[in-house]
């Protein structure tokens, strides 16, 4: 009898452990980006296939006032402290699903005392029970319900360090990009200073030559007039530099107008490092946070079939008690009142017209929509690199030719003045000149600037800065799933 005994129990143990290695649902497996072997765009000069190095790019640009700016950023922006919040949010998540994997144990006790009616049949009797001990339950996961959920909590932990390093990536883009920007008005403020005190002085000897009757008043209205149009250029270019100040405080966690004392000192715009290794397609995937925060949310999606399937499934508990019962105080401590019990427990939704089906349908769909937008952001990336490549390889060619186009306006420049005080040409041809030199200066300006914020964009793109930043992925949420993505179903 023992025997026969023993043989049901080791059956049923069997059994139980067969079940319980029975996951329901699609086992992950980790897509990879269909990525082509080299870039569309021809590599401009200054651009090389070589692994691109990325750590801390932002010290090539040479400035250590941009380099000490990132760093108080990385400090102090808002918006990357409330990501790195949500990677700790993210993380408390995933220990609450893993705790569903252990038992509870909750302590009870409690001491009441009745008195019944007079006009019931225990006639005003008076009743006192005293109670204390255990209650434990402890779910079986028998088809993997639990398990996962905890693989939502790790890919949603991995998905949020992600976010916070696609956060990390944009943030150091756009401090180095309002920071050109500052420079870049600074630089044109001085171009227009300069040209208002050229043309200032222009004016004087202008005014000087019509009271000496060797030139007529319309040569000084129209000296005037270019003296004027250039200061009505200056307040909008404050304006920009003020409001660039702004941002980029803003930036740093800083109230607007905080670095306006460290700003003020003009230095020129920092140039893009004369090479920039930008690797293949397939590095920059690999590396960019956006992608591999979108794979991870496919992860989490797919295993949230998994924790819907389950719900098709019965739910087995194990409960047990253990504890003290005594009508009165003195005998609550007594072996006698020992009291327990144990059993197991089982739930099983066998109607529920349609919900668990309908939802596994909403999960699915839901796993679609994460690979389509997988998918998406993995073009999106591509298209990024691309853009900023093709841009900045033009920018260069454009800005080589605004350098030789400034020479030559000014050298035109000296010939008109030349001419004019020689008498050969009008007034009007240095005014032309002028203005010819001014906007191209402006102009070059505007390009050098624009040569440095594409670099800086074509960083961004290939996903640069966060490896040498971001926090260390917590070591145990690193281990995926990885088996048959058409599901096994115990």
């Amino acid at each position: 009898m023992k025997t026969r005994l023993r043989y049901r129990v080791g059956c049923v143990g069997c059994i139980l452990t067969a079940i319980a290695g029975c996951t329901v649902g699609p086992d992950y497996v980790p897509v990879k980006p269909d990525a082509p072997t080299d870039w569309n765009t021809q590599l401009p000069p200054g651009l090389q296939r070589d692994p691109a190095s990325l750590s801390q790019w932002w010290t090539k640009l040479n400035d250590p006032q941009l380099t000490a700016l990132v760093e108080r950023a990385v400090e102090g922006n808002l918006s990357l402290l409330q990501a790195a919040q949500r990677i700790h949010e993210a993380r408390a998540q995933r220990a609450i699903a893993s705790a569903g994997q252990f038992p509870t144990l909750t302590a009870t006790g409690s001491a009441t005392r009745s008195e019944f009616s007079q006009n019931s049949i225990y006639q005003g009797l008076t009743d006192n029970f005293y109670s204390a001990g255990f209650d434990a339950s402890w779910e079986l996961d028998l088809f993997g319900r639990i398990q996962r959920q905890v693989e939502v909590g790790d890919a949603l932990v991995t998905a949020s360090e992600e976010a916070y390093r696609d956060m990390l990536v944009t943030l150091i883009a756009e401090v180095a990009l309002n920071y050109v920007e500052v420079r870049l008005f600074q630089e044109r403020l001085a171009v227009l200073k300069a040209n208002e005190a050229t043309q200032s002085q222009t004016l004087e000897l202008v005014k000087a030559n019509v009271e000496a009757g060797q030139v007529s008043r319309l040569d000084l209205e129209q000296s005037s007039t270019n003296l004027e149009l250039t200061r009505s250029q200056i307040p909008s270019i404050e304006t920009g530099l003020e409001q660039s100040k702004n941002r980029l405080a803003v930036l740093l966690g800083l109230q607007p107008g905080a670095l306006q004392g460290e700003l003020d000192t003009i230095t020129d715009i920092p140039l893009p490092p004369p090479t920039i290794a930008v690797g293949v397609p397939a590095e920059a995937l690999r590396r960019r946070p956006d992608v591999r925060r979108a794979e991870r949310e496919l992860a989490a999606q797919t295993a949230q079939v998994g924790v819907a399937t389950a719900d098709l499934y019965p739910r087995f508990h194990l409960l047990g008690s253990i504890g003290l019962d005594s009508m009165g105080s003195a005998d609550l401590l007594s072996r006698s009142s020992e009291s327990f019990g144990i059993g197991p427990s089982m739930q099983w939704a066998v109607f529920d017209a349609g919900r668990i089906r309908a939802n596994i349908e909403v999960q699915t769909s839901r796993q679609q929509q994460a690979l389509l937008a997988y998918e998406s952001t993995v073009l999106e990336a591509l298209r990024n690199v691309e853009d900023a490549i093709l841009a900045y390889g033009k920018e260069k060619l454009r800005n080589d030719a605004l350098t030789l186009a400034e020479q030559s306006a000014a050298r035109a420049v000296t010939i008109a003045q030349d001419r004019y005080d020689m008498g050969e040409t009008s007034f009007l041809s240095v005014l032309d000149a002028q203005r010819s030199l001014l906007s191209i200066q402006d102009q070059l300006a505007i390009s050098s600037a624009r040569s440095t914020s594409l670099a800086i964009t074509l960083y961004k793109a290939l996903g640069g800065g966060w490896s040498s930043l971001a926090p260390e992925p917590d070591p145990s949420t690193t281990d995926h799933q990885i088996n048959d993505p058409k599901g096994n179903q115990p």
